[in-house]
């Protein structure tokens, strides 16, 4: 990949400079626990349950259920296997990573009075790291449908006056890129790119032009796209729960969110077509995305005999504000009267786009254990989530408007369900469980469903408990290579395989 040298800043400061999307909303509103051994070791099915840290992101009044302060903290290795088909080609990829994804403590304060209602009160502080951006893969396969890069930059040049998206005489691509987003916003951009690298030719050479035509012709195309990603979603919780006599847990979590996440994806496509002027192009996109929100959760826990519990919570939306940056790099090799000749359009500028916000949508769980004394337990999760509610805001804003229909239309109400079970044997304990998250979106066959499976072994010290977990999931999804023009996608089948480790502690 080519590499960004040194870089000026352009402040895309229109509304319709926003490039966010769809696939944006969706991503920063998973909220999948990464969680403490335990809790993955049953498929993090703990709404009902609680005395885990973990099961406190998932169910506010489960540190209520501690009987004495606790603290834990959770090492994380995490596998991704990706096998990726496009067109005649398949790629296999793999990547590990190895880091801190949980850590808390649970503060409780008996009530001195016996007699009273309330027996005790907890404070907890924890964070979570709840969805990884972690993602590595390559498709590389011949076109056949006309699936040509070219597609992209033509959709987003058709309609626009040549004058408005073509350097000035003497202007330097780097001026003309910025000055083109600054006043005309990202679609001039990608159109700027296209023209001034002649994978475009206008009808006419007249600053009043609005048609344009391909320089890239014929039916195969080799192509190989590289794509990386890195970053996170996490979030920090203030608990406060409480004991209402001997069978009613309550709690509150204040949540503040945040977001890293980084992409570049990179496009090499070659053609020998006879009739085609263009015979290459390299098409470089980086993204950097950081963003801060705030939520809060509502639970209870309800014991109704010693054996039987329910729980309840509800998860407010997330209300994040999000800033991104992108850099882009285009080259395209032509035939120059018999004579190959690279143009190279590196503007060396990052755009920066205006903080936008994005309202997730809220979820209601519902859960259910039964616990046989001192010899184990089983517990199931189901909850709904309804992703046609998320919201880019303004929601005035036109360009959102437009984005909030397509969420509307393309997104649906999902349900997670998770069932798991621990038997205890002396200070061993076993554990095992099963989980099925539906797809979010209307189309399952682009975006399946996630299916997963986990194992775990506990060992009680005493004061000191440790935890080891095995999970996987997996899950298959169409990525569209592009959104505009070039929609052709990569079938990519996800396998992501952790092993946890979890100390945990009595204060």
């Amino acid at each position: 990949m080519k590499k960004f040298n040194l870089l000026f800043i352009s402040v895309l400061s229109m509304s319709g400079v926003m490039a966010q999307d769809i696939t944006d909303a969706v991503r920063y509103s998973f909220d999948e626990i990464q969680g403490t051994a335990r809790f993955r070791s049953m498929s993090g099915a703990f709404g009902a349950l609680g005395g885990d840290m973990s099961a406190v992101s998932i169910n506010p009044a489960g540190s209520a259920i501690f009987t004495n302060s606790h603290a834990s903290a959770s090492l994380s290795s995490l596998t991704i296997n990706n096998d990726v088909n496009y067109f005649n080609g398949s790629i296999s990829t793999s990547e590990s990573k190895f880091d801190l994804n949980q850590a808390g403590a649970a503060f409780v304060f008996e009530n001195s009075n016996e007699n009273g209602a309330w027996k005790k009160f907890v404070l907890s502080v924890a964070y979570d790291k709840t969805s990884n951006f972690e993602d590595n893969w390559v498709a590389s396969g011949t076109n056949t449908n006309f699936g040509t890069v070219g597609n992209y930059f033509l959709d987003y040049a058709q309609g626009l006056r040549l004058d408005e998206i073509s350097a000035l005489p003497g202007e330097n691509y780097t001026d003309a890129y910025s000055e083109i987003g600054s006043f005309y916003g990202f679609a001039n951009q990608q159109a700027f790119l296209g023209y001034e690298s002649y994978i475009l030719e206008p009808n006419a050479d007249t600053d009043d032009n609005t048609a344009y035509a391909l320089n890239i012709s014929g039916n195969n195309f080799d192509q190989r796209y590289v794509y990386a990603s890195t970053g996170y979603n996490g979030k920090f919780s203030f608990n406060l729960a409480s004991q209402y006599r001997d069978n009613l847990y309550l709690g509150l979590n204040l949540n503040s969110h945040f977001i890293n996440y980084e992409r570049s994806t990179f496009l090499n496509e070659s053609n020998s077509n006879a009739e085609s002027l263009i015979s290459n192009v390299q098409f470089e996109n980086n993204l950097a995305t950081t963003g801060s929100g705030f939520s809060f959760q509502l639970g209870a826990i309800a014991k109704l005999t010693d054996e039987f519990r329910v729980g309840f919570t509800f998860d407010s939306p997330t209300w994040y504000r999000i800033t991104e940056e992108t850099t882009q790099y285009l080259s395209a090799r032509r035939d120059d009267a018999g004579t190959p000749v690279t143009q190279v359009i590196n503007p060396n500028i990052v755009n920066i786009f205006p903080d936008y916000k994005l309202q997730t949508p809220g979820k209601l769980t519902g859960s259910l254990a039964y616990v046989f004394g001192e010899h184990g337990l089983i517990s199931f999760d189901y909850s709904r989530k309804d992703y046609s509610n998320l919201k880019f805001k303004p929601t005035s804003d036109s360009y959102f408007s437009i984005q909030n229909d397509i969420i509307s239309n393309s997104l649906k109400a999902a349900s997670t369900y998770r069932i798991g079970g621990e038997y205890r044997l002396r200070q061993f304990s076993f554990r095992g469980g099963y989980r099925l998250e539906e797809s979010p979106y209307e189309n399952e066959d682009f975006y399946g469903d996630l299916n997963g499976f986990s194992l775990g072994l506990g060992y009680n010290f005493g004061n000191i408990k440790l935890d080891l977990a095995f999970d996987q999931s997996d899950r298959t999804i169409d990525h569209q290579l592009y959104n505009v023009g070039f929609t052709d996608a990569a079938t990519i089948d996800s396998k992501n395989t952790n092993v946890t480790l979890t100390l945990g502690f009595n204060l």
